[in-house]
């Protein structure tokens, strides 16, 4: 849902991934609760995290405490952790919850990055 959500607010002014630690598939939930505000995943994939370790960001972003815990170092300028509840055992209730928060952040650092760079 983060990487949606800065994929829009972002749009060329950067390049966004995301991976997991233990990548499955994009929750059919996220799906269905990204859909409900415009937003569709069916192209986005749960990629490795080995994927990107050759790689230097310029931010890494963890968005749950198990991945900040599990996940190896991935070269960035900074890292920044944002905890978000894991909505994986939930609801649709508790994936929009989840959403909606995940919205909120992505919209305040866009436009942190925004004002940073211009």
């Amino acid at each position: 849902m983060a990487e949606a959500f800065l994929r829009r607010l972002l749009g060329q002014k950067a390049e966004v991934h995301s991976a997991g630690t233990h990548p499955t598939r994009v929750h059919p939930l996220a799906q269905a609760v990204m859909h409900e505000i415009g937003y569709g995943l069916s192209s986005h994939t749960s990629d490795p995290i080995d994927k990107y370790l050759s790689q230097t960001w310029d931010y890494v972003i963890t968005v749950c405490d198990s991945a900040r815990e599990t996940c190896p170092y991935v070269p960035a300028k900074h890292h920044l952790h944002v905890s978000f509840p894991d909505p994986s055992q939930g609801d649709t209730e508790t994936f929009r919850t989840v959403r909606d928060a995940i919205h909120t952040w992505a919209k305040q650092f866009s436009q942190a990055l925004h004002e940073a760079f211009t």
